[in-house]
């Protein structure tokens, strides 16, 4: 009888360690639509977020902020944009503050999720970065530069390139740019499409990469002054924010988080701590 105990423990272990272990960065989302259930008021709220900024800015709301409001905040952070999607799908968390609402209209259409965009809280500018060129100017024939290889970020990629006369593009195509719209590349520029998360390490075997503000400040890089051109903040439709299933847009510990993440404590954080390189779009 012992035996056979401990063998029926042993199975029902690896069931739970299987079940565990059933999400990838690279699944899709599509069976997960419209599983999230309705969060109970008062409970903790669980927020998915990537580490910089976002964490920082949540952890400065927790620790300083949110009490007051009698808002019990748990931070979840991921490396990633696919997973803080999923389990938000999956219910597994309450919300998740990492993307803007291009890249998430995106996500919504090509993995089936229902995810719904609540408010716009900073800016991260994108920029061309290089550890061998301290001008976009220096730009060689042939050089290699790095992009993301996401559609939304992609597309934002090429315009930022476009919009300081590295590229041209096809006339109206804006910010949905792929390399098939690219009309003119006078300097034979090689696109090397990766994951976001790798730009930053790239850097040691590209001429140059366009990095995702977030993944730049990781890497210890400092947009403002660090990036041979970035992103004009005015009219920029590329702010993050905070990011809720759908029907859960009411939740009142949603609501108390807008609303701090909105306000004027925040902003000045925002400023004090990364001095341009991440832009608050809330005046509070």
């Amino acid at each position: 009888m012992r035996r056979l105990f401990a063998i029926a423990s042993a199975a029902t272990a690896l069931v739970l360690t299987l079940g565990a272990c059933g999400s990838s960065d690279s699944g899709t989302a599509g069976d997960a639509a419209g599983k999230a259930s309705a969060p109970a008021a008062g409970e903790v709220l669980k927020v998915g977020v990537s580490p910089v900024p976002h964490g920082q800015i949540l952890k400065f709301v927790k620790d300083e902020l949110a009490a007051k409001e009698g808002l019990n905040l748990e931070i979840v952070e991921f490396t990633d944009y696919v997973q803080p999607n999923v389990q938000l799908q999956d219910g597994e968390l309450g919300a998740n503050f990492f993307q803007h609402r291009p890249y998430l209209d995106d996500f919504n259409a090509s993995k089936g999720t229902k995810l719904t965009y609540v408010q716009d809280v900073h800016l991260e500018p994108l920029g061309l970065y290089s550890k061998k060129l301290k001008a976009v100017t220096e730009l060689a024939d042939g050089a290699t530069v790095a992009v993301p290889n996401d559609a939304t970020n992609l597309g934002r990629s090429l315009k930022l390139l476009a919009d300081n006369g590295v590229v041209t593009l096809k006339e109206g195509v804006g910010t949905a740019a792929t390399e098939r719209d690219v009309t003119g590349n006078p300097k034979n520029l090689k696109f090397q499409p990766l994951e976001a998360a790798q730009l930053p390490r790239s850097l040691e075997d590209v001429d140059a990469a366009v990095i995702n503000g977030n993944y730049a400040l990781e890497a210890d890089l400092k947009p403002a002054s660090d990036a041979l051109v970035l992103e004009k903040a005015e009219g920029n439709p590329y702010a993050n924010g905070l990011v809720v299933a759908a029907g859960h847009e009411q939740d009142p510990r949603v609501a108390k988080l807008a609303k701090l993440l909105s306000g004027a404590e925040v902003k000045q954080f925002i400023e004090r701590t990364y001095s341009g390189s991440v832009v608050p779009v809330n005046a509070g």
